[in-house]
């Protein structure tokens, strides 16, 4: 695969990356399976991985200001 970005190869990985789920949620999805540019540093999530991401998502508290989660398949 090449990277929509720079055009240069893919490498699958593991990585922790944040998303920010409301104005004062912000949540660290740890170990979480990506394809990442080797020059660029882009990455993309699989369908089936950003399905569970959303899950994991979807269950964090709005109250919450930091939530640190493990990504497991």
């Amino acid at each position: 695969m090449k990277c929509r970005i720079c055009g240069n190869p893919m490498k699958s990985t593991v990585t922790d990356l944040p998303f920010k789920t409301s104005e004062r949620t912000i949540v660290i999805l740890k170990q979480l399976p990506v394809s990442q540019c080797l020059n660029c540093n882009e990455y993309i999530l699989d369908d089936s991985v950003m399905e569970h991401v959303e899950k994991l998502l979807s269950k964090v508290s709005e109250s919450a200001e930091l939530e640190i989660l493990r990504y497991a398949a």
